[in-house]
């Protein structure tokens, strides 16, 4: 065992916090609100299309957001604390046998949720609430988009492997350039330009999976190069590896998939009691709920490169620091939008729609719940710290809870009052249920004993 510790890995043990915290979040910051954008840029024009088509690409959107979050934040997490843990602890072939087992498991789940998506998107869509055009609608950008899923997968893992060594402002230049790609290329697509033919609303889907495709490319030549601490070794594929990714990425799935299930279980209740443009209104209105995550992840990456680090080399208290540092931080940051989001819905909303109906189902979306965003913040943030440590039992437990007030208490006051207000301040609720119970955890120690 090499118990040899590189540069990069001594100073996320021994530098100084916050502005460690600040140098290496913020090309993370950069790199997910540049990721969070792509789907920005498709809805954007998405939205000339019609009602239809900007409808349908809300019932899609918590299944494409749920492929982002799974696989960088859950798994992508689990492959970068396993990956800064091997490191602090100095056990370079370790770290080297992870990038291997992270390509094997990203490829596995990229193929799988590709099955399900293709075979079983009708029925999810129509669940959801989608019928007619806009299921119609979803089913083309679906089918297109998740026939090459793989690829975000492969993406993601190769850019978790980058930044569980601390490295965060590669994969941010790699994929802020796939940016600069769909800003020409979505139009294009959707449109037709010459010999390119108008694809529709296919066509953001076939963008989207080009930017992927490049950005794999990208990464896996920066980690073959050599340049990388973890690097390539072909090794036989062995339990322990895996289960050292798995078992963080599992659970922290299930926690992104609470997020969605909260997401898509409020979509259908607005679409049981509301028309299309409510449903329009209300997807579009927390697609800024959705845009909070990558800022949050932004933040969130470091962390578990910084908690794991220092976890592996035995240094709990300051694994602590680190904790309530990126909370703090994170709590401002999502704070401050969501109150300008509340004061101001309709200069986020018209950008992708002037119809009334659509405009007034998002703003009181906005304000009611939009004041509560600090909330959501402050427990994705700790979330993501725990991750780093292993241990991800109390964010679990918080986002259980979230689920049972958002779905069944919004369904509860939706029957008595009618009222999409009344969801709306179950959905807020929620949000302050999550953010103080993983907090409390944190602050009483409970997070690394469970």
């Amino acid at each position: 065992m090499d118990h040899s510790i590189d540069r990069r890995t001594q100073r996320l043990i021994e530098a100084p916090i916050v502005p460690l915290l600040i140098r290496l979040a913020w090309p993370n910051v950069l790199i997910m609100l540049a990721q969070a954008s792509t789907g920005l840029i498709e809805t954007w024009w998405v939205a000339r299309l019609g009602t239809d088509a900007l409808a349908g690409m809300a019932l899609v959107f918590p299944a494409f957001m749920l492929m982002t979050a799974i696989s960088a934040g859950a798994m992508g997490g689990g492959i970068s604390s396993a990956v800064a843990r091997a490191l602090g602890s100095g056990d370079r072939a370790t770290a080297d046998a992870l990038v291997l087992h992270a390509l094997v498991i990203s490829l596995m789940f990229g193929l799988g949720f590709s099955a399900i998506f293709l075979l079983f998107g009708r029925p999810i869509y129509a669940f959801l609430g989608g019928a007619g055009g806009e299921l119609e609608a979803a089913l083309l950008y679906s089918n297109t988009l998740f026939a090459g899923i793989v690829l975000i997968w492969l993406m993601n893992g190769l850019a978790s492997i980058i930044r569980g060594t601390g490295n965060m402002l590669f994969p941010a230049s790699v994929i802020c350039g796939g940016v600069v790609f769909l800003i020409p290329a979505s139009p294009m697509l959707i449109f037709g330009f010459g010999p390119i033919p108008a694809l529709g609303i296919a066509g953001g889907a076939v963008a989207l999976l080009a930017y992927f495709a490049g950005g794999t490319l990208a990464m896996a030549w920066y980690i073959l190069s050599g340049r990388n601490p973890a690097r390539l070794t072909f090794v036989r594929l062995r339990w322990a590896p895996l289960a050292s990714i798995l078992r963080i990425g599992m659970l922290s799935a299930f926690t992104s998939l609470q997020t969605n299930i909260t997401i898509a279980g409020a979509t259908a209740l607005v679409a049981a009691s509301a028309g299309v443009e409510a449903v329009a209104g209300f997807g579009t209105g927390v697609r800024l709920e959705y845009l909070l995550l990558p800022l949050i992840f932004g933040m969130g990456a470091p962390m578990v490169a910084m908690v794991g680090t220092n976890i592996g080399a035995g240094h709990g208290d300051r694994a602590m620091k680190i904790a309530w540092a990126g909370a703090g931080l994170t709590f401002v940051l999502t704070e401050t939008i969501g109150v300008a989001a509340a004061l101001f819905p309709e200069a986020w909303l018209s950008m992708f729609s002037a119809e009334p109906e659509m405009i007034a189902a998002g703003s009181a979306y906005l304000r009611v719940v939009g004041p509560f965003y600090g909330f959501f913040g402050l427990g994705l943030s700790l979330y993501f710290a725990c991750q780093g440590a292993g241990r991800l039992f109390w964010p679990i437990v918080a986002g259980i809870a979230r689920i049972v007030i958002a779905l069944g208490g919004g369904w509860l006051v939706l029957a008595l009052t009618g009222s999409l207000y009344a969801l709306f301040a179950a959905l807020s609720l929620a949000l302050v249920v999550y953010g103080l119970t993983i907090a409390a955890a944190i602050r009483s120690g409970a997070w690394l004993r469970i």
